[in-house]
This record gives structure tokens, sequence and C-alpha cells, in this order.
């Protein structure tokens, strides 16, 4: 088959459909378009004493798009809980050429400077897509979603879009909405700003304002140079847990 096409990628994200192979080694793709979608109230993200406790510690440092590759590949990863996925070498491929362009993110949790879990998706206006996370220690995704999630909450986004409803989605406050619910919430989101074109990611909405809060509160001159984990006690205090 031909090459799956990020232009055709992209358009079919700002119209609620998404890509699915049927195997890791699968020759093809089909397209989704869920009756019944997954989406996490940015409002509504539960953060447990537990996760607010693991975030405050500093046990992990989190980053964002400084290894993008490597966490579609562990995505991709089978483990004993999950003997095959359905992220193909196409997939991989076009998901590269949209990071490329500055559509696609990942946020990255690391322990003892080794990649221990992440996940990764795709941006458009005012809108997170998530595509697949992965986890190789206790609570490493679940940082990094709650990091995304304060991300987005500082940025200005209006929809997280989780695809499907998982009992681990669930606990984190995730919800299932029906199809035209999901539209509703996504052309709100997607009205915030334009369809996109060129290599710029499309609206208003901005991925990397959290970056910029956290570098001034460190006096730094730009967010490159706290490429570190950002404060911990910063990100439970925009989650809503103070103790």
């Amino acid at each position: 088959m031909a090459a799956l096409d990020p232009d055709l990628l992209l358009r079919a994200y700002s119209v609620g459909v998404f890509p699915m192979a049927s195997t890791r080694d699968a020759a093809d793709v089909f397209w989704v378009e869920p009756k019944k979608r997954g989406v996490l109230p940015l409002d509504r993200f539960h953060l447990s004493r537990s996760l607010a406790k693991t975030i405050r510690s500093g046990r992990f440092t989190v980053t964002v798009d400084q290894a993008f590759g490597e966490v579609v590949a562990l995505c991709a990863e089978a483990t004993a809980r999950r003997p095959d996925t359905w992220i193909n070498p196409d997939i991989e491929t076009a998901y590269a050429e949209l990071h490329r362009r500055g559509y696609a993110h990942s946020v990255e949790t690391w322990a003892d400077g080794r990649l221990v879990g992440g996940l990764y998706g795709v941006r458009l206006g005012a809108a997170f897509f998530g595509e697949s996370m992965f986890s190789r220690a206790r609570d490493a995704s679940k940082v990094a979603l709650a990091y995304l999630v304060a991300r987005l909450k500082v940025g200005g986004f209006r929809l997280l879009d989780c695809q499907f409803l998982t009992e681990h989605l669930a606990s984190l406050g995730t919800i299932e909405v029906g199809r035209e619910a999901y539209v509703a919430l996504l052309d709100k989101a997607l009205g915030l700003g334009s369809f996109p074109s060129g290599d710029a990611a499309a609206g208003p909405a901005d991925f990397f304002a959290l970056d910029r809060a956290t570098a001034g509160a460190a006096g730094a001159d730009d967010a490159a140079t706290v490429s570190g984990p950002a404060s911990g006690c910063r990100i439970a205090q925009l989650l809503g847990q103070t103790s």
C-alpha cells in the first residue's frame, strides 16, 4: 500500500477519524470513528494524593519532545500484558513526519536517565488527540498524563481526546461521550483556529506555555534552559491537588 499521507491524517483528525492497524506487522491501516469516545475533561483530571506525592517527590524527570521516536516505538512494543499493538511501521513513519512539522508531540518520563514512561499524540487548534502511552515503571505513564493535562490547561486547550475509555483512563477522570457530543466538542476546539497548512501548528492554543511559565519562575531566559522536570508542586497545584 502507499505510505500513510500526513496531510490526509490531519484532515481525518479534523473530522474525528483516526487510523489503526490490525496488528504490529499489518501491511494496511483502517480508519476508525468510534460511536463512543473517551474524553478527559481538563478540569476533571483525578490526581490522587499518592500520584500528587509522586509528582512532587521528583522521582521522575519529565520532558517534552525529547524522545518522540523512542516513545512511539515503546508504545508499539509488545509486552506481557499487551502481546500485540495497532501501531505498524506506516503509522510510525506518518507520525514522525507530523512531529517534524510540529503537530505531534510526546511527553516522556525518565528515572535514573532511563526512559520509563510516556505518551504521544496530535495537536490541532485547541484539541489534543492522545494516541498511546506506555509504562515500564510504576506510575510512569500516569505522571506523563498529569503533565500533559497541566500543559493543556495552561496552554488554553479545550479538548483532550483519549479515543477509547479504559479502566485505567476512567480512574484518572476520562468519560465516554457519544459521537454527536464528541463532534460538537471537536468543532468548538478547532473553531478557535484554522485548518492547518504548511509546517506550523494551527490555532491559538499553546502547547509550550507551561515551559515558558516554568522558565519564568526559574528566572531563565527561555524554556529551553529548563528542559528538566517542571516543578512538581506547580503541577499538583494546577491539577487541584495542594496537599
